[in-house]
This record gives structure tokens, sequence and C-alpha cells, in this order.
């Protein structure tokens, strides 16, 4: 377990350092020396809800990181299967839990920390958007990379959610102290010759560039249902409808794919600004961040595809991927 985040002192009050002081003792208390809620309510003087509620807070905000050592042997087991039958480089599978958002959460941690170990100064770093990759911030170790860079590889939405593609991609150059590039446009332009207008724009065209030339890629995955944030946005919420009489069954940085991980034939793919599916297979690390049964059909034609060299996943996700048998999935495309 690390410790908690300190406050800066500069600025912090009194009253500040006292809650900062109470919450580390709880923490402590709690994952190190093993008390239950109530003995430690007691110890420090506090009521039982409060340490509960500076628990829940503590989880939640990333204050406390839980590093566990032992081996799960069963998530092993399907880490080596999916490398196994998807042609992968790699493969993490977390314990899957009940609340979908928790579930995210841990995904996204997971692979902010497979993240933080691939990163090295000089590299460039391309991030797509969403809750998964946002949460992945906890675990990315701060530290100064000078010679590194992050950009933006998909397109912008019109409103923001604390996990809109720019603000992804600021959080994990703050982490890192790096320069950020950003593509300063819509993820969907009005039309495919607007598109093409803009990417002739000396700004757009530099930051197409740097996408096209990251050493590691961190992208998620989102299905057709609402409960995907892309299919909630105005744009696509009003072609939903022949997007899936096209075949789509998600999509992977805003391009809509079918059961085989082909882009379907919609006006929505020619008008989307994205780093190609294409130049994603060619980065040296690319990570896809995604789990849930309801994410599983868009993840398994992610994978028949060749598009990424690493999975983050959980563990009934991981399981359902290998439950169908196609030879065919280890075969890169």
């Amino acid at each position: 377990m690390t410790a908690t985040k300190g406050t800066d002192n500069g600025s912090a009050t009194t009253d500040d350092i006292t809650a900062q002081q109470v919450r580390a003792r709880v923490a402590w208390l709690y994952f190190i020396g093993g008390l239950t809620q109530q003995e430690i309510a007691d110890q420090l003087g506090l009521t039982r809800l409060r340490v509960n509620k500076t628990l829940g807070q503590i989880r939640s905000d990333g204050s406390v990181v839980v590093d566990i050592r032992l081996p799960m042997a069963d998530c092993i087991d399907l880490e080596h299967r999916l490398e196994e039958r998807f042609g992968l480089e790699g493969a993490c599978v977390t314990p899957t839990l009940p609340d979908d958002a928790e579930n995210q959460r841990a995904i996204g941690e997971t692979a902010g920390a497979l993240l933080d170990g691939l990163l090295q100064n000089g590299m460039g770093l391309g991030v797509g958007w969403g809750k998964t990759l946002t949460a992945g911030l906890k675990r990315l170790t701060p530290r100064t990379l000078p010679e590194s860079w992050v950009t933006s590889i998909m397109g912008g939405l019109t409103r923001g959610s604390g996990s809109s593609t720019f603000e992804v991609a600021t959080g994990y150059a703050r982490a890192i102290s790096a320069e950020c590039w950003y593509l300063t446009a819509p993820l969907y332009f009005p039309t495919a010759q607007s598109r093409e207008a803009l990417l002739s724009h000396h700004g757009i065209r530099d930051t197409m560039r740097r996408a096209t030339s990251v050493d590691i890629a961190l992208v998620s995955c989102g299905d057709m249902t609402p409960r995907s944030l892309l299919v909630q946005t105005p744009t696509v919420s009003e072609n939903l409808a022949t997007l899936l009489e096209a075949g789509a069954i998600g999509d992977l940085l805003g391009v809509f794919l079918d059961a085989e991980g082909k882009p379907v034939d919609h006006p929505l793919n020619e008008r989307v600004l994205s780093l190609s599916l294409q130049n994603l297979k060619a980065v040296r690390h690319s990570i896809l961040a995604s789990g849930g049964s309801y994410k599983l059909n868009i993840i398994r034609a992610i994978l028949r595809s060749g598009y990424v060299k690493q999975l983050v996943t959980d563990q009934n996700c991981a399981a359902a991927l290998l439950r169908d048998d196609h030879p065919e999935d280890g075969k890169r495309q």
C-alpha cells in the first residue's frame, strides 16, 4: 500500500493538514493494522460513520493503492490463454467486480499500472478518452520525462465530463511533466469534405503526424447501448438506427466496427477524426483497456482484427472471450 497523498504545505491550512493526518491514520489502521472500522473509530475518537466515509473517499480518489503481490492463478491462466488465442503480446485480467463502475475503475487502474511500467523518457504516448482511461491516472507514477510527449489520438466532444479526450490527454501529460498535443477539432465532421479541409490546417496536420508516431497507445472501446458515452452524444444517437443496420456492434477510436472488426459502411466512419486503425496496428505498444459483459462483442471484434497488442479486461469478460472457439482468432490480419 502506498502512502496517502500529501498536501501543498505552501497553501494548506492547519485544518487541511489535520484532516489529511486523520485520513492517513484511518488508512494505515485499516489496510496495514487490520483493525475493524469500529476499532478505528474507538481508537481515534471518531464515529464509525466517519471512518466508513473516509475509507470510501480514499478508495475512490486514489489516496491509497493496494498492491497485491500474491498471484491469482485463475486470472493468470486466462491471461496466458488470451495471449495464445488472439496473438497478444500481453494480457492483464482483473477479478470481476459486481458494480459496473467499480469494474471499469479497476480495469483502468490496472491499465495505468501497465502503462507506468512501459513509459520511458523520450517515448510518445497517445491516449483515447473515457472513464476507464481516466482511472488509469491513479496508477501512473508522477515523474518528469522531459523528452516525452502526450497527444490525443481522436477528436473531441463539444462538452466535457472529466473524461473527454482533452482532459484525459492533459492528465497524462501532467503526470509525467510532458508537452501535450491536442486534436482541437470535433470527433465527427459535418461532411467528409470538411474533414479533409481541416486536415490541411498545419496545427491539426502536425498533431495527426504526432499521433501516427507514438510509441504507446492507450485506448478503450464502446458498445452500442446508452452505457456508451459516445452513443449518448447527439451525433451518434441520431445515427444509431442506421449504424445498427450497417452492422455496427461498437467503436474503437470513434470508428464503428462490425462483428469481424471491420469498419462498417456508414457516413460517420468517413467523417471521424482519429488515428486510423491501420496506424494503431503499427504502434509498438498498444493497450486496450475495457471489460464488462456488455462490451464482449466489440472487444472480441477488436482482438480478431489485431488492432491492439495488449489487453486489460476483467475475469468474466476474459472467460467469455475464450468460450467461443474460433481458431482463426489467433491469426493477425
